[in-house]
């Protein structure tokens, strides 16, 4: 532990940062023995430096002066946790052009300007390290990056939104309609009183452009990822998804093509088989499975938001990046060679579950019928449930190409046996 300290400066000092303070001081002794120099915090970036932040925080390290903190010349790492795109993506590149290495937990930024930031690390030979980008705690971009280097990732689908994960899983147990599940998140603290991010699907989104870019060594940003939110399941989706063995999760799917030279990235609730290991995943919890050719179906599993993952998973990055600078080498690179296309949704494939509010008369079931099979989907189950004014049915297609869904879609709704296409969820992992 003879090595020069390895000095660190924080940009945000919320619930994570804060609790990264704490931890870097309960565990000094250890983390120093690990990196082979002691970690110093010489300097906390807030905006405003008396709010109060607990014990943890040593007062006399806050400053308000952020681009000063950044352009300091005995800072060796910047860790970010402040969020959003500015000032973090201007401060970080700062940060980098005069060779100090970046931990960012701002999957925003990365899923936005993650070529740029690699570009300014590989230019001045400092390290840019985000594992606490994605699924809080899990070791996750890490095996991508290196663990599986050595393999053909062709499928990477994921829980990575426990927000979402939280509502779905409480509508599926209790019956609860989506606005009470909401209500109830927001009370236990799983859920922002603006819960639009994690709701529409964005906060997956970019999580999904960073496991995608990672498993494909391809550049993927926020605007290549297909992105549906679950506000519009409803407890009778979740009750039909039940009633066929299976639960409505808000999945990441990125997969390669079948013809090997491109990708689809894409956000959206899809109905699993209960027996599928994604879909016993509760409450806040996060989980991401890996297909590869080689090591075949991996799963990696636990807390993917909160204070202490999060930050275990920060130190986690300076504890690399301390090494790295103390040897005097860097980490992995940004792996983009592979430069494959990014597919539009329109070509993924996958089977589909569709509900249909329909008039109780002869007819009805040919005209269904000869709309799917004009635009080439094929049906594997059909069933009516109800007579009169409550008819309706329900839909199970083989697998069928996402455009040919959709122009089956807009042919229902002009027929006038149709009267709503009440649901349409696609049905994953079989």
């Amino acid at each position: 532990m003879g090595g020069q300290p390895l000095r660190v400066a924080l940009l945000g000092c919320g619930v994570v940062g804060s609790e990264v303070v704490r931890l870097l001081d309960v565990q000094a002794e250890d983390l120093a023995a690990r990196v082979g120099a002691p970690i110093d915090v010489v300097g906390i970036g807030v905006r405003d430096v008396a709010a109060d932040r607990g014990p943890a925080v040593p007062p006399d390290l806050l400053s308000s002066d952020l681009t000063g903190l950044v352009a300091r010349p005995d800072v060796d790492v910047v860790v970010e946790l402040m969020g959003g795109i500015e000032p973090a993506r201007t401060l970080l590149l700062a940060a980098l052009r005069r060779g100090a290495s970046v931990v960012t937990a701002n999957k925003a930024l990365l899923a936005e300007h993650g070529a740029e930031l690699h570009e300014a690390a590989d230019a001045h030979g400092v390290d840019l390290y985000y594992e606490a980008a994605v699924a809080g705690a899990i070791p996750l971009l890490r095996p991508l990056r290196e663990s599986l280097a050595g393999d053909t990732v062709t499928r990477v689908l994921g829980i990575v939104n426990g927000t979402t994960n939280y509502i779905l899983t409480r509508m599926d147990e209790s019956g609860a309609s989506f606005s009470d599940a909401l209500a109830e998140a927001q009370a236990l603290g799983y859920a922002e009183a603006d819960p639009t991010a994690d709701v529409e699907g964005h906060d997956a989104a970019a999580k999904a452009a960073i496991l995608a870019g990672l498993a494909f060594h391809t550049r993927v940003t926020l605007g290549d990822v297909h992105c549906e939110g679950i506000t519009g399941v409803q407890a009778h989706d979740v009750d039909v998804a039940r009633a066929m063995g299976h639960v409505i999760k808000l999945l990441a799917i990125c997969e390669r093509s079948a013809d090997g030279r491109g990708i689809c990235v894409r956000v959206h609730p899809a109905m699993l088989p209960r027996t599928h290991p994604l879909a016993g995943v509760r409450e806040a919890y996060n989980a991401v499975f890996v297909e590869s050719e080689a090591a075949g179906q991996l799963m990696f599993y636990g807390r993917g938001a909160g204070g202490s993952p999060t930050a275990s998973a920060v130190l986690g990055d300076l504890v690399a990046v301390g090494r790295n600078r103390l040897a005097g080498g860097r980490g992995p690179r940004e792996s983009a060679y592979a430069d494959l296309e990014v597919r539009p949704v329109g070509e993924a494939r996958t089977r589909y579950y569709l509900g249909l509010d329909v008039a109780d008369r002869a007819g009805v079931l040919a005209a269904v019928a000869q709309t799917f099979a004009a635009n080439d989907v094929s049906i594997e189950t059909l069933r009516q449930d109800g007579r009169g004014d409550a008819a309706a049915l329900v839909i199970v297609t083989h697998k069928a190409a996402e455009e040919a869904l959709a122009r089956v879609v807009a042919d229902l709704r002009g027929l006038d046996v149709v009267r709503a296409v009440a649901s349409v969820l696609r049905v994953e992992g079989e």
